[in-house]
């Protein structure tokens, strides 16, 4: 045996080092089971049933992953153990992967009742927190069948407090690693406890000084507990690359001042879905060699596949589905439809934004690498199709959809999903799954309705019969204890899902009694927004951006309304960052949630929504600032998107992307957001380190931590809807480009406008092309001066052949006769993209 047993005290720290020892919460977790090996715990112990007919001791075990050692340090180790016949045992402290060395070894004599075991050695070996080191005890070599039951375990001893030493430590000057882009704030932080101004340096990567200037001191930070300093070096906008900032002895990561990156994240963001896809290859040609893989879960050997799924048991659904197809949901292998339902629709509305009012050319087939790259269609609709396609698939004979589908027990990591053997089990049907279902099938009838329409009329279809099933079953709730195998994702309060709904329905078809329930709605008028931000179980904002882009019968004092909702809740997001030392939007009353950087991409898109609705470069700037955090301008200095900036997470929580435990297996592509810190710390990893850390601080980068590190679609859909905004907006917006002129004659029935245009840039326009809100149910009826087209509300005039050059200072007339009731002058005229001023 490695490491001896000897006599003595743990060292006067008594930390502990186990993880749940008592059992207290109900939950085994983390502690493990081998194969022939089931634990459950029984009246606050655990208890594990062990096959027999083993060879060897350690042929059955139980154990505990992560458990940290130090070379030199004594440890005591204790705990209650008794067994349902007499037999041997032995507690074992070693190393968990090969070569499998101990450290120590107790035998015990286990009886039929409870007694107190306790043992002290030293450790020869030194495993750091989160490592290879483990606590296992030996249950096998036993002819028959046995039951060992467990409880108050303990190991005390080193000297290293939990987490004490993170294998990569923060920076003291933490910068967007990506980059910053030209003409915009730049803005970095120092951590450093001097009240007075400190003199920093940025250099070029060279190693030559082109900037220096002073700290602003701004104190003590709550989410980090950082003391802090504000570095603002907006003055310097030379674009390169391998700009380093220093403050005394500490210097930052490199960065770029560039646009460069961003325009490429928009695209490795969106590509990250292709690599989530279930029940197809994925083929190198589009991924590389290293992420190639085959199929999964199509019955084929060892899979049990998704053709055929019945329901779990005890849900009496009478049926088998073919549920192929769709993405994977996370780092498992489940797919769930509350939390596709989001990604998807964030998917199709990165689309449906930049088509109404962005640049949707950035968007087009052959921009992805993908199968349907030539198919002539917009690669990001033909991504997100595969998503909703397999939404459809889980709605039920009665119209209710499919909460969920996944393995009937978890598996562990790694599994590639064409080696998962557990059988796929169906979970019962939910209101909240039906509405996600409604709302995203209404959204891709829309979508589709000229690219495909008979699929947007088999959408519509499904849409509509999942929005009646669920008005007939308005209160059919996940069951939140159907947690094996897959997350539970149970949602009690829906009226927000009927809102999303309802609000997409009525936008794509305008029936009376979908605006009826979208009127109606406590949610209504942006009535959801709120400081936290919107996610799977928050949707009522996602009615609120459809309302407010796409083209509806709405009066405009409501959808004014809700755009307001948006720019009252944006202010708000900026003046907490103007506070923060490491600005982030996002703010809740019990520190950061699971999934927060989702949760701040949403509210980043907040504040995207808010500069597209006013023009006003603050948000534009409050968007970057807030991407600043994600890609390392944070107290962990870290990229929390995978591939981008010096120190980029690389150890998600994921079953293929395993590389930190199986090297044959790659890390995470780039573009891949993680989960972010979690003030909970829900996993052994970070109960094991992060005890007492302050929000932003509950992060480490290991694969197991997957209450931090996980990643998921809906994060990833929100990362993708940013992304693309940001890369459209990476040139600044010229203020003051145009102005417009509105004369208009109304009567009852119709009207004639004429509108004048002038070039208030200093550049000349080549072409253009103006957008704007029709007032009421006006319909163009002859225009001129422009090639005029409608769809709904939404208006747009694109120059004739010989009017598409203004100089600066030059003007263009033109107009419209119309039909139809409603009169007032649109408020959101913009040109190429860009809000105008009124004259």
């Amino acid at each position: 045996m490695s490491g001896a047993l000897a006599s003595g005290t743990a060292h006067a720290a008594d930390y502990e080092r186990l993880i749940n020892g008592t059992f207290s919460s109900g939950s085994a977790d983390p502690w493990w089971a081998s194969a022939g090996v089931s634990n459950r715990v029984v009246n606050g112990e655990l208890c594990a049933t062990v096959t027999g007919g083993t060879a060897n001791p350690w042929d059955a075990l139980i154990g505990q992953n992560g458990v940290p050692f130090e070379a030199g340090q004594p440890y005591t180790m204790s705990f209650d153990a008794y067994a349902s016949v007499a037999r041997p045992a032995a507690a074992v402290a070693g190393e968990g992967v090969d070569p499998y060395r101990q450290i120590a070894k107790h035998d015990i004599a286990l009886t039929t009742t409870k007694q107190r075991f306790t043992f002290t050695f030293t450790s020869e070996l030194d495993f750091p927190d989160a490592g290879p080191g483990q606590v296992t005890f030996h249950l096998g070599a036993q002819a028959a069948d046995t039951t060992v039951c467990v409880d108050n375990l303990s190991l005390i001893g080193g000297v290293k407090p939990p987490g004490g030493d993170p294998s990569v430590p923060a920076k003291k000057v933490n910068v967007d690693q990506v980059g910053y882009v030209p003409g915009l704030p730049k803005h970095a932080t120092l951590t450093s406890d001097a009240t007075t101004p400190q003199t920093w340096t940025l250099k070029n990567s060279a190693g030559t000084t082109v900037a220096t200037g002073q700290t602003t001191p701004k104190g003590a930070d709550a989410e980090s507990g950082d003391s802090t300093h504000l570095i603002d070096f907006s003055s310097f906008d030379t674009a390169g690359t391998g700009y380093t900032l220093t403050v005394g002895t500490e210097t930052s990561y490199p960065f770029d001042i560039a646009t460069d990156a961003i325009k490429k994240l928009r695209y490795d963001s969106l590509a990250f879905f292709y690599h989530q896809r279930s029940g197809v290859e994925i083929e190198a040609q589009y991924v590389g060699d290293t992420y190639a893989r085959p199929a999964g879960h199509l019955n084929v050997a060892p899979n049990q596949g998704d053709d055929d799924v019945p329901c779990l048991t005890g849900v009496d659904c009478g049926y088998t589905l073919d549920v192929r197809g769709g993405w994977y949901d996370a780092g498992d292998h489940g797919k769930y439809v509350v939390n596709g339902g989001i990604s998807a629709w964030q998917v199709l509305n990165t689309y449906e934004r930049a088509k109404l009012i962005g640049d949707a050319a950035a968007l087009g087939d052959g921009k992805l690498a993908i199968p349907e790259k030539a198919n002539g269609v917009p690669d990001i609709l033909d991504e997100a199709r595969w998503e909703v396609e397999f939404l459809l698939k889980m709605q039920a004979p009665d119209g209710m959809v499919h909460h969920k589908i996944h393995d009937a027990n978890w598996t562990g990591l790694p599994t590639l999903p064409h080696e998962d053997s557990q059988p796929r089990r169906l979970s019962a049907t939910s209101t909240a799954a039906t509405l996600n279902t409604a709302a995203v099938a209404a959204q891709s009838a829309r979508i589709w309705k000229t690219i495909d329409p008979a699929f947007s009329a088999k959408a519509l279809a499904a849409a509509t019969k999942a929005y009646a099933a669920a008005k007939a079953n308005p209160d059919k709730i996940a069951d939140p204890n159907d947690g094996t195998g897959g997350g539970a994702y149970s949602d009690a309060t829906v009226t927000d899902e009927f809102y999303w709904a309802a609000a997409e329905l009525f936008a794509t078809t305008g029936a009376a009694a979908y605006r009826a329930d979208v009127t109606s709605s406590p949610h209504f008028k942006g009535a959801s927004l709120d400081a936290r931000g919107f996610d799977w179980g928050s949707t009522g904002p996602l009615g609120d951006i459809t309302l407010a882009l796409v083209p509806n019968g709405l009066p405009a004092a409501d959808v004014s309304a809700i755009k307001s909702a948006f720019t009252s809740v944006a202010d708000s997001h900026l003046s907490q960052m103007a506070t923060q030392g490491y600005p982030a939007p996002y703010r809740t009353l019990t520190g950061y949630d699971w999934g927060s950087n989702g949760l701040i991409a949403n509210n980043i898109a907040v504040l995207a929504l808010a500069h597209d609705f006013t023009g006003a470069a603050k948000y534009r700037e409050g968007v970057f600032q807030g991407l600043h955090y994600l890609l390392g301008r944070n107290p962990m200095s870290y990229s929390y998107v995978t591939g981008y900036g010096e120190q980029p997470v690389k150890n998600v929580h994921h079953r293929h992307w395993a590389n930190q435990l199986e090297p044959t297996l790659p890390t995470a592509p780039a573009g891949v957001l993680s989960g972010g810190p979690n003030s909970a710390l829900q996993d052994p990893v970070a109960a094991r380190l992060l005890q007492g850390c302050k929000p932003q601080k509950c992060f480490v980068d290991h694969i197991d931590a997957y209450s931090l590190n996980e990643v998921t679609v809906n994060w990833n859909s929100a990362f993708a809807w940013i992304s693309n905004w940001a890369a459209e907006k990476v040139t600044a917006p010229v203020a003051g480009s145009c102005k417009v002129v509105w004369r208009a004659s109304t009567w009852s029935t119709g009207m004639s406008a004429n509108i004048t245009v002038t070039n208030t840039s200093r550049q000349a326009w080549s072409a253009w092309k103006l957008e704007f809100t029709m007032p009421g149910t006006q319909r163009i009826t002859h225009g001129w001066s422009a090639t005029w087209s409608q769809a709904g509300q939404a208006v747009s005039a694109t120059n004739a052949s010989w009017n598409g050059a203004v100089p600066p200072g030059g003007s263009v007339g033109i107009g419209f006769n119309s039909s139809g009731s409603g009169s007032g002058e649109p408020t959101d005229f913009r040109l190429n993209g860009q809000s105008c001023t009124r004259g």
